[in-house]
């Protein structure tokens, strides 16, 4: 199973952050990938840097025969089609595009270096912005290392 979070909440050549996002799941389902499903939008505060517009976000279920680091490469593609420039971290964006889940697939950080991809996203379990959209998604998915699932997660998040 292979899982994509998505966000938004700056206006951007594709429209408002809810256009935006909607226009992101139709090219999730562009060769050479194909949307299987994909979770309502949600409107959500910000996280890290608080002091920006509330997002719009969800979880799209992909299948694709890219590897992790090409899919990745595409995703940033997409991205930047949408207007995304990379200032700030957790900054306003016109769109975000985070590579949750791939398969089963775990890879951690090694050493200092920055820009290796992380699977699965070391996030998640902290975000309720991608646990509730991921549940709706892919209920029955677990978390490769800690075996939960999303609603497990995001029961553990709240208390």
């Amino acid at each position: 199973m292979i899982l994509v979070a998505l966000g938004s909440n700056l206006s951007g050549p594709w429209g408002t952050p809810r256009e935006t996002v909607l226009r992101a799941l139709e090219e999730l389902n562009r060769f050479p990938l194909r949307c299987v499903k994909a979770s309502g939008l949600m409107a959500t505060k910000p996280f890290g840097v608080t002091n920006q517009p509330d997002f719009i976000n969800a979880v799209a279920l992909v299948e694709t025969a890219l590897p992790p680091e090409s899919l990745l490469r595409k995703l940033h593609m997409i991205e930047k089609a949408a207007g995304r420039k990379r200032r700030r971290r957790w900054g306003p964006r016109t769109l975000d595009l985070d590579l949750i889940a791939y398969h089963d697939l775990r890879r951690r950080q090694r050493g200092l270096v920055q820009k290796a991809l992380v699977i699965p996203h070391p996030g998640i379990a902290a975000r309720d912005f991608v646990l509730k959209p991921l549940a709706e998604v892919a209920p029955l998915w677990k978390h490769p290392q800690s075996r939960q699932t999303a609603a497990q997660m995001l029961a553990a998040l709240r208390h």
